[in-house]
């Protein structure tokens, strides 16, 4: 029996950290400014939490293997345990994810506390139950006011952000149920969510943020390759959380402007 759980212990540990060394399980394509540390960082968590996992499962199937219960095996005796490894293993496993906070927290924090770059895209980002609207304030510049009392997803998207249609600013602003970003520019974000809390992400930007009901959250990414890129809610929110989810397109700052141009006159 101890041959034939290391045996398994061991085909486990090893098939798993197959498909992690081969990058069948790995991230999708990346295409931001901020995804080719965010993936580095990622494969060094992977590779440190690697040797860890399988340096434990090796020892463990090792012990099951030399502690088996067999003939002229000797009785148990009770360990107090070794204090002085103990402290080393936890000094070190505080100094590794200490580390590996700190090395991440200048990008984590530059997109959520930086002050966004000027000429970035304002966008609004609203999470509801369950969909995703994209608001943009048109060639004002300026967002129109919004009300929780105007709110009504049946009427369409400019009623389901509860657009003011009566104050000036509103009138050019522009809201849909894809988001449209010209590459190679930032796109400023403001996130909120009407009803609960919902997570906005998009794997391929390696970006994701909470939206929290009463709150504006301000963050900021930037796009690098044209291309169609799934927008997912990451946060449990109801029943149909399965399909709460949208589409980024990320195109030539030409075709955005003919873009916004279009739906702007379509207002008028």
């Amino acid at each position: 029996m101890g041959l034939a759980l290391l045996a398994i212990i061991w085909l486990i540990t090893f098939f798993s950290t197959y498909f992690f060394v081969a990058k069948t399980w790995w991230l999708p394509h990346g295409a931001s400014t901020s995804a080719a540390f965010i993936d580095n960082q990622f494969a060094l968590t992977y590779v440190l939490m690697g040797i860890v996992f399988v340096a434990a499962q090796g020892a463990l199937g090792l012990f099951v293997w030399q502690y088996r219960d067999r003939a002229g095996a000797k009785k148990v005796e009770y360990s107090h345990g070794n204090t002085k490894l103990e402290v080393l293993w936890t000094a070190l496993t505080a100094v590794l994810f200490v580390g590996l906070n700190l090395m991440g927290s200048s990008v984590w924090a530059h997109e959520r506390f930086a002050p966004a770059e000027a000429g970035s895209v304002p966008v609004e980002v609203t999470g509801m139950q369950f969909a995703w609207y994209f608001r943009y304030p048109g060639a004002d510049g300026k967002f129109g006011a919004t009300s929780p009392t105007l709110m009504d997803p049946s009427a369409g998207n400019e009623a389901a952000v509860g657009l003011d249609t009566t104050d000036a600013a509103a009138k050019d602003d522009v809201v849909t149920g894809t988001m449209y970003l010209p590459v190679n520019r930032q796109v400023d974000l403001r996130l909120r969510a009407v009803d609960v809390i919902h997570s906005f992400f998009v794997p391929n930007m390696r970006f994701k943020q909470d939206a929290v009901p009463g709150l504006e959250i301000h963050m900021h990414f930037t796009p690098t390759e044209v291309g169609d890129y799934e927008i997912a809610c990451a946060e449990l929110c109801g029943l149909g959380h399965y399909k709460m989810h949208g589409m980024l397109k990320v195109v030539s700052q030409e075709d955005f402007d003919k873009w916004l141009a279009a739906r702007e006159a379509e207002k008028q």
